[in-house]
């Protein structure tokens, strides 16, 4: 293992336990913030995401878009994220990684993307889960048009530096129970 893979683990280790933390106290006005925040951009294409463990829950700011949403499906290892049309109510099966994702539906491409994840910094990068979904998603996507990546998370996830190598994707705003943070 070289050492930044080390420290990224080393990173997810201690972020997974501060979002357990964060997620038994609650997320309070979290998603009421999110979708105040997502409703300038209430024509396009959004996708979100259906909350796992402890992660922060989007899904109300998700329902309350009036664009298309779509939930990522995990295709195969080492593949960008497809979206899957999604609607409240609609039927979910058990996807990769026991994400729930619809049964069926159309594909989106998506214009914002809501971004889950462990841990966040000042500087607008986030550590994931260690796949490179997401960042070769938004790569993807940003070679093809303008995109908008907002993390969502619990203001505890904030650490001083997440560890990056080149090919991280950093968010262009954070949202959490405490307010909204843009990453210029």
């Amino acid at each position: 293992m070289t050492d930044l893979a080390a420290s990224k683990a080393r990173a997810r280790e201690t972020a997974f336990a501060a979002r357990a933390a964060a997620h038994a106290r609650g997320q309070g006005q979290a998603a009421e913030i999110l979708a105040d925040f997502l409703a300038p951009h209430r024509d396009l294409p959004l996708s979100g995401y259906m909350a796992m463990r402890t992660e922060v829950d989007p899904l109300a700011a998700m329902a309350a878009h009036p664009g298309p949403v779509g939930v990522p499906v995990i295709l195969g290892r080492g593949q960008p994220l497809r979206f899957r049309e999604w609607s409240p109510g609609c039927a979910l099966v058990e996807g990769a990684f026991k994400a729930l994702i619809p049964a069926e539906g159309a594909w989106i491409e998506p214009e914002v993307l809501i971004v889950p994840l462990l841990a966040f910094d000042a500087r607008g990068y986030r550590l994931g889960y260690g796949g490179g979904f997401y960042d070769r998603t938004l790569q993807g996507l940003r070679a093809r048009h303008k995109v908008l990546a907002v993390g969502f998370a619990f203001a505890a996830q904030e650490v001083d530096a997440v560890p990056t190598e080149p090919t991280d994707q950093r968010l262009d705003a954070i949202v959490t129970e405490t307010g909204v943070r843009r990453f210029g």
